[in-house]
């Protein structure tokens, strides 16, 4: 006699009216704290999510990388692991700060200044945490099976003492240090950035060829005439024959108003096919400009302000940088020394956050330097042994060259090697108010390492530390570290890293130096770079295009599950993903499909033999899935798994059954299992479908996974 089909499978399957209270139930269950979870787990698999901002909301690019992550962790945590994600929000301080500044000067007229540091980060803080509940419920509507009983702010307690013990150990060793050199600074922002937070744009620009005076034996080309008033030298190609008789001579010359003195110098670092082959040194205004004066004992005259203004005497005096390269041309032609003028396309590099062009400029800031060695007091990275001398860049190379960090694939391999080789010291402060301020103390000329105040008489250095210095510490400060915890020990180093490739300078290879810094063991035992979702068209999503979309109105139409299926299916770890949502829907049909197998195999009897045949071929094609998971081919085993359940097992095997009891117990098998297999995936679902299977003894995402 065939069972009673439970009434809820009578209609459509809803994820509207079953995601929301499955959530819930899978948070009471406590199984997301791998602490609670049952039967004897030995081994630990960590994943820490790459923290969203505290101030954001769910975008298509978190709705991807939170669908990868968890198709991960529930995946091992149905294979008997003690699996750990670790859920967490970011202060992302810079814009943080600028939407709480634009907001106070939109209401009150008053800029950061008028109500004082106190009182802004009071607000901020504020602000960043009425927001944090909203990025953190729109995780949860993806399923994401984060323990959220260890949930870490970037700028929560804990992690101010990571900060803090991190700041002090690496100045303690020489490595972190206050220096004058030249960083990127936006004058819109009023703050250094790194070289991974400029973007480059290509934009028209003029190559102006000229000479310092009449009798200026070479011409030079640049841009950027109005950094020219700053430049001491002009630099030539050692090889250069066309200018080596001139190495050596001086001159001086009024440039446009300005007293310049140029000394005619031989250097590597000039491109003889480039303009006219001889190089303008501005040192204070460029980077490569001051590593030539460093090496040949130049001055360094800053010209440019940090509002992008000129500070020269004579006509350029207070013009902005724009307005004084007109004028600067205007005066070579009027004194006949511009020789020609082309127009070329040029990569400027911009402020992400703001938008500004950055200056390079001369500025005492704080630094971590790359290249000093120190001895390191224990490790366990190949290649470098306890007590051993090493540099931090030596440390990040051998992290991945080791194979310590697998990085599988290639190109990123190449990109991380590329970064190294080119890495300079790292500026780690910022001239902001919100975020972790740089702990460093003053009283006349004494300074001092402090978490707090030494004394009424002591001053703390007014900058905060580059945000990206906290997240680097992530994958062990999010288990207790500095702290000798039972969780640092169980759960590092962590398993598995996947962020978009857009972060791996920014914050994967921050992460390894840290990581290797700091406890002489790699953050993560392997990466997976993954690729941004773009548009159907391929172009980025942007609101000056307007063909964003929003995944939570993609939910409330089509269910969580099927937007994690529309994103992962076709997706390659490391490729772009193109956003179509026919694939989303098509995946909502697919879950119904499902449903509607479930009534069927519910409407039949369970007992009887499992037919051997359609067990063995099941068994290979789990088998297939279960390869694919674990060597990450995430995009594969989903694919494998939609096809076999609507082409093979709806369309062909519930067919052959119909009308024969017998297939009975080989349908309830392959069902049963296939809703484990699929269960990462499509986890709400399959959840609410297993909750009705007469075998059903706890929650699906803590069975085990089918094996052969």
């Amino acid at each position: 006699m065939a069972p009673d089909v439970p009434e809820k499978f009578l209609k459509p399957y809803d994820p509207t009216a079953t995601e929301g209270a499955i959530y819930k139930k899978w948070e009471e269950s406590g199984y997301f704290n791998p602490d609670n979870l049952p039967g004897e787990r030995a081994e630990a698999f960590t994943v820490i999510l790459p923290p969203p901002n505290v101030t954001g909301t769910l975008h298509v690019g978190h709705a991807y990388e939170d669908a990868l992550q968890d198709i991960v962790i529930r995946f091992q945590r149905m294979r008997g692991k003690k699996a750990l994600w670790i859920p967490g929000t970011d202060s992302a301080a810079l814009p943080t700060q600028a939407r709480v500044e634009k907001d106070i000067q939109k209401e009150e007229g008053k800029s950061r200044y008028d109500i004082g540091r106190d009182e802004l980060v009071k607000r901020v803080t504020e602000f960043a945490k009425n927001s944090e509940s909203t990025i953190l419920s729109q995780v949860r509507r993806m399923g994401a099976s984060l323990d959220w009983s260890r949930y870490a702010y970037t700028m929560d307690e804990a992690r101010n003492t990571a900060v803090f013990t991190a700041f002090k150990r690496m100045f303690e060793a020489g490595l972190i240090y206050r220096g004058n050199r030249i960083v990127n600074w936006d004058p819109k922002g009023q703050t250094t950035i790194s070289d991974d937070e400029t973007l480059y744009e290509e934009r028209d620009a003029k190559l102006y060829t000229f000479r310092y005076s009449k009798d200026f034996p070479i011409p030079v080309a640049t841009t950027r005439l109005e950094t020219k008033v700053g430049d001491t030298a002009v630099a030539v190609h050692p090889d250069d024959e066309r200018y080596r008789q001139y190495v050596g001579q001086e001159y001086d010359a009024v440039f446009c108003d300005v007293p310049v003195h140029i000394k005619i110098i031989a250097d590597p670092a000039v491109e003889p096919e480039f303009g006219t082959g001889a190089l303008g040194v501005t040192p204070a205004h460029s980077q490569t400009d001051w590593d030539i004066a460093e090496r040949h004992d130049l001055p360094r005259p800053q010209v440019i302000n940090e509002y992008a203004k000129m500070e020269v005497e004579g006509r350029l005096h207070g013009k902005k940088t724009a307005e004084a390269r007109e004028l600067v041309a205007e005066w070579l032609q009027s004194e006949g020394l511009l020789e020609k003028v082309e127009d070329i396309k040029q990569n400027v590099s911009t402020s992400e956050r703001t938008g500004a062009i950055i200056e390079p400029l001369p500025k005492l800031q704080w630094w971590i330097d790359v290249n000093k060695p120190f001895t390191i007091p224990y490790s366990e990275i190949p290649g470098v042994a306890s007590g051993s001398e090493t540099t931090l860049k030596a440390l990040m190379r051998a992290a991945v060259e080791s194979g310590a960090v697998d990085m599988p694939q290639e190109g990123f391999r190449k990109t991380y090697f590329h970064w190294i080789d080119n890495l300079r010291d790292w500026c780690i402060s910022r001239q902001i108010w919100f975020g972790h301020r740089i702990p460093v103390w003053y009283r006349g000329e004494e300074s001092t390492v402090s978490e707090t105040s030494p004394g009424e008489e002591w001053s703390q250095d007014p900058d905060v530390l580059d945000t990206w210095f906290s997240s680097a510490l992530w994958p062990f400060s999010t288990l207790g570290w500095p702290e000798k915890t039972a969780d640092l020990e169980t759960f590092y180093p962590t398993s598995f890293m996947s962020p978009a490739y857009e972060i791996l300078q920014l914050w994967v290879s921050r992460m390894i130096l840290m990581g290797t810094f700091h406890l002489g063991v790699v953050p993560f035992n392997i990466v997976f770079i993954h690729g941004l979702v773009r548009a159907k068209d391929g172009r980025k999503f942007s609101k000056s295009l307007n063909n964003g979309v929003d995944p939570l109105l993609m939910i409330e139409k089509y269910g969580a599950d099927a937007l994690r299926m529309g994103l992962i299916v076709g997706a390659p770890l490391g490729s772009d993903v193109k956003f179509d949502e026919q694939k989303i829907k098509g995946y909502k049909l697919f879950a119904n499909k499902l449903w509607n197998i479930t009534r069927f195999v519910l409407s039949q009897d369970s007992t009887g033999e499992i037919k051997p045949e359609l067990k063995a071929e099941f068994d290979t094609m789990a088998q297939d899935v279960t390869k694919d998971l674990e060597e990450y081919r995430i995009y594969m085993a989903a694919e494998k798994l939609y096809h076999y359940v609507w082409d093979r097992f709806a369309a062909e095997i519930l067919e052959e059954s119909k009308g024969k009891p017998e297939y009975g117990a080989t349908l309830y098998y392959l069902l049963e299992n296939s809703l484990k297999l699929l269960h990462p995936f499509m986890p709400f679902v399959t959840e609410e479908i297993w909750d009705s299977m007469p075998s059903k003894k706890d929650l699906l995402m803590v069975e085990h996974w089918p094996v052969a």
